[in-house]
């Protein structure tokens, strides 16, 4: 079920980027399909009876890999520098054209 739900964030922000013409709107859906792929890696790599690799007194036991762990907080790192730098991109846009809808913006700047 929870399988499910994660693939369906990842159509919506899929779908969000084919079928929205606003730029921000398009940012948005990238994001949302970004937090889907995330979500699923973290359901994939998650399994129960593992413990976290800290010092204690238990010994011989299953440890959880943090390597995973480690490729997620950089995906997370990544996704919200490009997101910044996309927007950024919009905004100077936005500068130069009345509206962030791409059809205009194809109609402005086509010679």
């Amino acid at each position: 079920m929870l399988e499910a739900c994660i693939f369906a964030t990842i159509l919506c922000g899929f779908f969000g980027i084919i079928l929205k013409k606003n730029l921000v709107m398009k940012i948005i859906s990238m994001d949302v399909m970004s937090t889907g792929v995330i979500a699923y890696y973290v359901l994939i790599a998650s399994r129960d009876g593992l413990f976290t690799p800290i010092f204690s007194d238990v010994k011989n036991v299953a440890y959880s890999d943090p390597v995973p762990q480690a490729v997620i907080l950089t995906a997370i790192v990544i996704g919200f520098s490009v997101q910044a730098l996309m927007l950024v991109g919009v905004m100077k846009l936005a500068r130069d054209n009345p509206t962030l809808e791409s059809n205009e913006i194809e109609k402005n700047n086509t010679p």
